[in-house]
């Protein structure tokens, strides 16, 4: 066999061809006509051999798929979403800190308004307390009477109700309501020497301050110098 008539193309020095197609129809199908069987070999058609490497990067382009530009206007309104997210979150967390800043002072207010309500009532009884404690100072707090004066006690001091005021007390004119001012010697601040009245409170609320005598520090000389100048002045009018 030739290299010519190699129909597979693999001889040296000719090209690669491809299959060969050929009509053998008697009918020639555009005219119609009878064909000459002499020249019926002519009608061939060859189908040029397309290369594997070719074939593949056309399947390859055929199945990607289309990836469509993004329009500017689709960017813009994804970077504005992102924007109203941020802005929402924001606006949710002020919105959560303002009703817990407004639990807490409904909390605190409804807690001063049941103190005003309950010293309200409390104060009515603080004449009949000390009542009580003048009874008691005196041994007369005997029977029912003492029964019933307990009681009291116990209940409005499960209500809040604080008394103070002791003698030995540090003096605080917030608390405490000075009849007297009596000089002493040997200490160092003004202490209450003399309770005439207990104070009440309930928390940081005073009810009635309490009313005492208050003894004032003074030195040893300025005493002498006062008892001194009282005998001087004694003796002045004994004179006369």
């Amino acid at each position: 066999m030739t290299p010519s008539e190699n129909t597979n193309g693999t001889g040296d020095g000719d090209e690669r061809r491809g299959p060969v197609i050929r009509d053998n129809r008697r009918i020639d199908p555009e005219t119609g006509e009878v064909r000459d069987p002499e020249t019926e070999g002519d009608d061939t058609e060859e189908i040029p051999e397309v290369a594997e490497e070719e074939v593949v990067e056309a399947d390859l382009e055929d199945d990607a798929p289309e990836v469509p530009d993004t329009p500017e206007s689709v960017v813009t309104d994804a970077i504005n979403a992102d924007e109203r997210v941020v802005e929402l979150t924001n606006d949710l967390k002020r919105v959560q800190a303002e009703y817990a800043n407004y639990r807490k002072r409904v909390d605190r207010d409804r807690v001063t308004v049941r103190e005003m309500a309950t010293a309200q009532v409390v104060s009515e009884l603080l004449p009949i307390l000390d009542d009580i404690g003048r009874a008691r100072e005196h041994d007369e707090l005997n029977g029912g009477f003492r029964a019933v004066g307990e009681a009291l006690e116990a209940t409005v001091t499960k209500l809040g109700l604080e008394r103070y005021a002791e003698q030995g007390d540090e003096f605080d004119p917030n608390l405490h309501e000075a009849l007297t001012l009596v000089p002493v010697p040997g200490i160092s601040t003004q202490n209450v020497i003399e309770v005439f009245q207990p104070g009440y409170r309930i928390g940081e609320r005073v009810l009635r301050p309490a009313r005492v005598v208050v003894g004032d520090p003074v030195e040893d000389g300025g005493e002498a110098s006062a008892e001194s100048s009282g005998t001087d002045a004694d003796s002045g009018e004994d004179d006369k």
